[in-house]
């Protein structure tokens, strides 16, 4: 856990940081509000995670019936894939595992649906001791008030908000950093 004095930006640096991209399914997306606005903010995380080299994973809620990822969000490098019939990721052993390999500890959640999947993934996730970062305009549901919901559930129990342009730059973290250029690219595309 945080320190007092302690920032939610302190805690971010490398390759202690994932992205979860959960849901984004091609059943699923048809009914969410606002989806082309989420759709472009997940494909900027994706762009400037792969810059930066992080981590990224993708789950995938039922795909046999529920359809894959759409294919505009498969990251180009490497990511890890994770099916699941759970609404939450943090019941699966071999991702928290993983988690726990990789020393990974805060997670950089976006995706669909807010107040289901994301919701029942962030609680646990907490619970466990993750710092969890909710980009709000890269996540959604169908009804705004399940979103608008949802994020005030799991701010109330510790997790942050931000937005995808705040959180690149906050993963960036100076304009000297050699991949500044590309990132800067991402966010004025």
């Amino acid at each position: 856990m945080m320190k007092d004095n302690e920032k939610s930006s302190d805690k971010l640096s490398q390759k202690v940081n994932a992205l979860l991209i959960i849901d984004v399914q091609e059943k699923i997306i048809k009914a969410i509000f606002n989806k082309d606005s989420i759709i472009k903010n997940i494909k900027k995380l994706i762009n400037a995670y792969q810059i930066l080299d992080e981590n990224i994973f993708i789950s995938e809620q039922n795909p046999l019936k529920l359809g894959v990822t759409i294919p505009e969000l498969l990251p180009k490098a490497e990511f890890r894939k994770i099916e699941k019939m759970e609404f939450s990721l943090a019941k699966i052993e071999g991702f928290l595992k993983e988690l726990k390999n990789k020393k990974i500890t805060n997670l950089i959640v976006c995706g669909i649906e807010t107040h289901i999947c994301i919701q029942q993934t962030v609680l646990d996730c907490l619970q466990k001791d993750f710092e969890v970062i909710l980009i709000s305009d890269a996540m959604g549901s169908r009804n705004r008030v399940d979103h608008e919901i949802a994020l005030k559930r799991m701010m109330q129990t510790g997790a942050f908000l931000t937005t995808t342009e705040s959180i690149i730059f906050e993963l960036c973290k100076t304009a000297d950093r050699k991949e500044f250029k590309e990132i800067r690219n991402i966010i004025i595309s």
